[in-house]
């Protein structure tokens, strides 16, 4: 982000062109992300891919060999990670049971293992008391998820005994999220952050779609779900390189949006601003200040063509799910059985990696994660006022009424643009915009004592 920070008395009269003034990033945000390291997602790689296969149907019970060592093994490491957390970090298995189905020829047992970091005073544990001022008990209990799949698969998606290494698909994704568990269990954040790797995803979504029914049924307060799948190389299989992207894949509508509530939002022009896609222009917006050398692409699909990734059985319940995958895949490497033929290596083993790679989309998980876990909520009821006609734009949006704001950036950017213009900083709860709501949307995000952004209130139309 680049905000212009101008500060308004009463109700706040913004005229282009303006200077931009740059504030400086959350230093707690620049923290987490330095503490990313690609030597420990190498670590974590290389052990999941030592346990031979982790099919959803392989062995539960072998201490080093199958899917119940590989699980026993995470459950352990979030355990190990858990104890820098003066206690907020809870580990437990998620266990449901799922019937027969095209993958799956009998009953079969399905283990999530999920980590939940609670929140607290938004310090270092163990450290200084922040200056937000904030404190966990009595906050709204705003939800961050981040998931990688931990299960593998060989040629046949039925071969439970074949070697499946799975380093990158998705032992990429599964050690991005212990490592982010490994660096902000250290902090205390104003929202709770799970950290789940999920189990028969090559199956067919099984342990994401069961968790994500648990989670609506619960009421969870999900803000926003993070997927990590495929994240951790970097030549594809003609052999381009790409390492200075991450994907970014979101939907706009979700099955939620039918009737009355598809076509007020078609009538307002927000087609392309539902919650999965606006938490994608989020992460591309914020990830710049943090990771500056490596970028966000957004991609306007659910998952690459025609196929699907853990965040969709999110999405589809309403929740803000996005899936982040690496810039070029190598299908040599994914879903292959481990051989050498023609004179090409196959097989999705740890040395074809990229770990440097990796470790800056981690970066980018972290940025996200930290400053959605610092900033407050969104504001509500967005709104550009509409008792007349005229060639501004005039807002307004019901402030934030906990300690630790500092105050709102205003959002803009054309209808057709994919992403937000620099953000416009005031500490009042209206602006007029010399801009017309013809031709641009609008949001507003509410930003912290120390300059983490909430997540945007995309701007409806009402009257004063």
């Amino acid at each position: 982000m680049r905000p212009l920070l101008l500060t308004f008395v009463g109700f706040a009269v913004w005229t282009l062109p303006m200077a931009v003034q740059i504030p400086p990033n959350d230093p707690r945000v620049g923290e987490i992300v330095s503490a990313i390291s690609a030597d420990s997602i190498r670590a974590t790689v290389n052990a999941l891919a030592g346990f031979g296969t982790r099919h959803t149907l392989s062995d539960t019970a072998d201490a080093a060999r199958g899917i119940g060592a590989a699980r026993r093994w995470i459950k352990q490491t979030f355990e190990r990670y858990a104890g820098q957390s003066e206690g907020r970090m809870k580990v437990e298995y998620h266990r449901t049971i799922v019937q027969p189905s095209g993958r799956i020829p009998r009953p079969a047992g399905i283990v999530n293992i999920i980590a939940t970091l609670s929140p607290g005073t938004a310090e270092r544990a163990g450290g200084a008391t922040d200056p937000d001022g904030r404190s966990g008990p009595g906050l709204p209990d705003r939800v961050i998820v981040v998931s990688g799949h931990y299960d593998s698969r060989a040629s046949d998606v039925m071969d439970s005994t074949s070697d499946a290494p799975g380093a990158n698909d998705d032992g990429s994704g599964t050690a991005v999220v212990l490592e982010l568990a490994r660096v902000l269990s250290g902090y205390r954040f104003h929202s709770t952050v799970i950290f789940a790797c999920f189990a028969g995803e090559e199956q067919g979504l099984l342990g994401s779609t069961a968790w994500a029914a648990d989670a609506r049924e619960r009421g969870l307060n999900i803000h926003a779900v993070l997927n990590n799948d495929i994240v951790g190389n970097i030549r594809g299989t003609d052999g381009r390189i790409e390492s200075t992207y991450v994907r970014v894949f979101s939907e706009a509508l979700t099955p939620l949006d039918t009737g009355e509530t598809l076509r007020r939002r078609i009538s307002l022009g927000l087609e392309n601003d539902g919650a999965s896609r606006s938490l994608a222009r989020y992460i591309a917006d914020l990830s710049g200040g943090y990771v500056p050398a490596f970028r966000v692409e957004m991609i306007y699909r659910r998952d690459r063509f025609l196929r699907g990734g853990d965040q969709t059985p999110f999405h589809r319940a309403g929740y803000p799910a996005v899936r982040l995958s690496e810039a070029v895949e190598n299908y040599d490497r994914q879903h292959q059985d481990v051989r050498s033929a023609d004179g090409r290596d196959f097989g999705d083993q740890p040395y074809a990696m990229n770990f440097a790679y990796c470790a800056n989309v981690a970066r980018v998980n972290a940025a996200v994660i930290a400053s959605l876990g610092f900033a407050p909520p969104p504001p509500d009821r967005v709104l550009i006022i509409t008792d007349k006609l005229e060639n501004e734009t005039r807002l307004t949006w019901t402030g934030v009424r906990e300690p630790g704001v500092r105050g709102y950036a205003v959002r803009y950017r054309k209808t057709s643009a994919a992403e937000w213009e620099p953000p416009v900083f005031t500490v009042d709860t209206a602006m007029t915009v010399e801009l017309s709501r013809d031709d641009y949307l609008f949001g507003v995000q509410t930003v912290g004592t120390m300059g983490s952004f909430s997540l945007p209130g995309i701007s409806s139309s009402g009257r004063r």
